[in-house]
């Protein structure tokens, strides 16, 4: 009787221990799938949106705006719609805001973006970019479906416009907070997917500039040692011939 009690007390601390987990698993966010792209039009349309929009706040500092060539932006397309402030198209992506401003105008320095892709996951920023809805309560008056009380403004409202969170009644008759266009911007809904998707594609590629390069060295490796398997296979093979 002992046992059975002891064993019982077991199972039910595990069930206490998997239960928070559960219930946090269930207010995760859910994240909309990513449309990253590596084709060079969406990856120079991302660069410009990066430049003109994220660049105010956020550096890449690991990110030269010479390397823009290898999505086929020449040097001088680089220097006359790239660069805004005085940098030269070596120089590293960072950004003129110091730490004292933006601590006092954000709360916190903002992130440097070099690496945010690989950090963060295409999916998050995807579903972030698109999830800023009005909220009063705020110092910047905007609030985050996917970062609760989150201290970046809508950098992007312009072109997306205005939402709000609205409590609805769901397909499964629950009540849900959705987000509300309630003032359009300059984009349509699927021209802002599309912006959003391509500043993505670019936040990726900036993670790993040398990519593509990676990836063919990999496959010319990989024909490499095949080949040289049948190689050494073949002469180990006539090596043991003779001793067999």
């Amino acid at each position: 009787m002992k046992t059975r009690v002891i064993k019982l007390l077991k199972r039910l601390a595990t069930l206490a221990l998997f239960v928070p987990a559960l219930a946090a698993a269930s207010e995760e966010v859910h994240l909309d799938k990513a449309p990253v792209s590596t084709e060079q039009k969406n990856l120079q349309h991302g660069a410009k949106l990066f430049v003109n929009y994220c660049l105010n706040c956020h550096g890449a500092s690991l990110v030269r705006y010479n390397q823009l060539q290898k999505i086929g932006l020449d040097e001088k397309t680089i220097t006359e719609n790239l660069l805004f402030t005085g940098d030269k198209v070596g120089d590293m992506m960072t950004v003129a805001l110091n730490r004292e401003d933006a601590e006092a105008w954000f709360g916190t320095v903002p992130p440097d973006l070099s690496v945010i892709a690989r950090a963060k996951g295409a999916d998050y920023l995807y579903t972030y970019l698109r999830g800023f809805y009005q909220d009063k309560d705020r110092a910047t008056g905007w609030n985050n479906v996917a970062f609760a009380s989150v201290g970046m403004p809508h950098a992007l409202w312009d072109r997306q416009g205005v939402q709000t969170l609205e409590e609805v009644i769901g397909e499964n008759g629950h009540k849900e907070n959705r987000l509300v266009l309630a003032k359009p911007g300059t984009r349509s809904e699927d021209e802002y997917r599309q912006d959003v998707a391509d500043l993505v594609s670019f936040l990726v590629w900036m993670g790993e500039p040398n990519a593509d390069s990676r990836k063919t060295i990999g496959i010319f490796v990989l024909i490499f040692l095949a080949g040289f398997y049948v190689l050494t296979h073949k002469l180990g093979k006539n090596y043991w011939k003779d001793i067999h």
